[in-house]
């Protein structure tokens, strides 16, 4: 909370975007048959390609350490999101590839993400959704570039 103008801060209002979104991503998703999905299998399956990624592309595209992926990629192993299949490239390295459980939950989660946006647009417009995002986009980047 900001003490001089008592309004929330940058991150409560980031912080609290995030939950309420994951709340009604995760809460849509057990309705439509993936109930054991949490948000930190999120951080994998969001940047999943269906042809498969190393752990380390993972940890890269989702800014996560290496270490935490291989963690939640276990996991989804055994809830059967995913499979470690031989990269063809390199037989020595393994690529994570969604099963067609992890297909139909990706498939879903993009949908549900599409229809949150949508209904944002709605109450928002198109202009002052655009620019909401494209500034959120750009104070993202000016955050991750904080240490230089």
């Amino acid at each position: 909370m900001d003490a001089t103008t008592g309004e929330p801060d940058l991150g409560m209002l980031i912080g609290q975007l995030g939950r309420a979104l994951q709340e009604e991503l995760f809460s849509r998703l057990a309705e439509q048959g993936h109930p054991q999905v949490r948000p930190r299998h999120g951080t994998v399956l969001a940047v999943l390609p269906a042809s498969g990624a190393r752990a380390t592309e993972l940890a890269q595209r989702s800014g996560q350490h290496k270490q935490i992926v291989g963690v939640i990629v276990d996991e989804l192993e055994r809830l059967g999101y995913v499979r470690r299949e031989a990269d063809p490239a390199d037989r020595r390295a393994k690529l994570v590839v969604p099963t067609e459980t992890g297909l139909d939950e990706i498939d879903k989660a993009r949908a549900i993400l599409a229809q949150i946006e949508r209904r944002h647009r709605r109450q928002l417009g198109d202009d002052d959704y655009r620019t909401f995002k494209a500034t959120l986009e750009r104070i993202a980047r000016s955050q991750r570039a904080w240490q230089g």
